[in-house]
């Protein structure tokens, strides 16, 4: 039998962060699996070691079946670091009624020691793309015997919260031990036109010093100067002002000045609070989607601080490319190609 590679259900079969990325499950892969879930026995549903027989038998019978169907109970993956496999999981227990599913993961048992939340928190990071951003879940959790202390302080980090200790839950290694659940909840970012009413908001934004410096005009802003800036460039044929949201709450948002050329130099800003947890890039990614929408566009620039790695990694990811860099800023495009026009 030839082992299946992308999942039916999934629109995207490849979810990567810079040297990491989630694959469907490759047949590989299997005994390696194998070998991690017998090492690591202690913290697992699993009662006793796997065997060779029981691998192939459930990569076969169950894990091949779940490519082909519109809503398996689980969508498991391989997760690599450039290309090899140091870990894999996936969502269990999918519930398609409620749109919720719990998280699992094994990572490669020698790289726990040190690397464990580094790990765990890039596994993390990619599954909520494929739950929140492609599945359209509404949430996601883990469920988790109270053994590793290590575990929960990535999830925090990563926004989840714990939601629920049961109490005396699980008998293990001879004594009845607590099981924690940490829940997270989709926050699906959309974007909508600037109104006069988001004036006092993106002042906010653009005056807060953590947005200063990695801006090309390092000045001091007054609000009657951005007031009556705002007011010109929402009112413009020649910019698309675009604020983002996450569950109706203003986060940031992104803008294009469009020239006589049709080409349009983007600027786009995070509420700081919202920093590292990866809205940078879907802005992005939505804001040219809209721009598209709504005007012929020949080409997309953007300028960025040298000193701003996260927005660097973020147009290098999305196959913009760097054309020039000097007095400390690195400008990039991406040409637009308009076939249905």
């Amino acid at each position: 039998m030839k082992f299946p590679k992308s999942y039916r259900v999934l629109e995207n079969n490849l979810f990567s962060n810079d040297a990491f990325s989630l694959v469907p499950i490759r047949l590989e892969d299997k005994m390696k699996i194998m070998n991690w879930r017998n090492e690591q026995v202690y913290h697992l549903r699993q009662a006793k070691p796997l065997t060779e027989d029981e691998q192939n038998n459930y990569f076969e019978n169950v894990v091949a079946k779940l490519f082909e169907q519109e809503q398996p109970n689980q969508i498991l993956f391989s997760f690599l670091e450039n290309g090899e496999c140091i870990g894999y999981g996936g969502l269990v227990h999918i519930n398609w009624i409620d749109k919720n599913a719990e998280i699992s993961f094994v990572m490669q048992t020698d790289l726990e020691k040190n690397r464990f939340a580094e790990i765990w928190g890039e596994h993390l990071y990619l599954l909520e793309k494929v739950a929140f951003n492609d599945l359209r879940l509404h949430k996601i959790f883990t469920y988790a015997f109270d053994v590793r202390q290590h575990l929960y302080a990535p999830l925090l980090k990563s926004g989840f919260y714990e939601e629920a200790r049961l109490k005396q839950h699980c008998f293990f290694d001879d004594k009845f031990i607590d099981v924690i659940i940490h829940s997270k909840i989709s926050q699906l970012l959309e974007l909508r036109l600037a109104t006069e009413e988001d004036v006092d908001v993106t002042f906010k934004w653009a005056s807060d010093s953590k947005v200063r410096r990695f801006a090309i005009q390092k000045d001091a802003i007054t609000f009657e100067n951005h007031s009556n800036w705002f007011e010109r460039k929402i009112n413009a044929d020649d910019c698309v002002y675009l604020i983002a949201e996450v569950n109706k709450k203003a986060i940031g948002s992104i803008r294009f000045d469009i020239d006589d050329k049709n080409e349009a130099l983007l600027s786009f800003l995070l509420d700081p609070t919202f920093h590292g947890k990866g809205y940078g890039k879907e802005i992005l990614v939505k804001g040219y989607i809209e721009l598209l929408k709504l005007k012929y566009i020949s080409k997309i620039i953007g300028v960025v601080s040298i000193n701003n790695i996260p927005s660097l990694k973020t147009f290098k990811s999305l196959d913009f490319n760097q054309v020039n860099e000097t007095e400390g800023y690195v400008t990039f495009e991406k040409i637009i190609r308009n076939e249905n026009r």
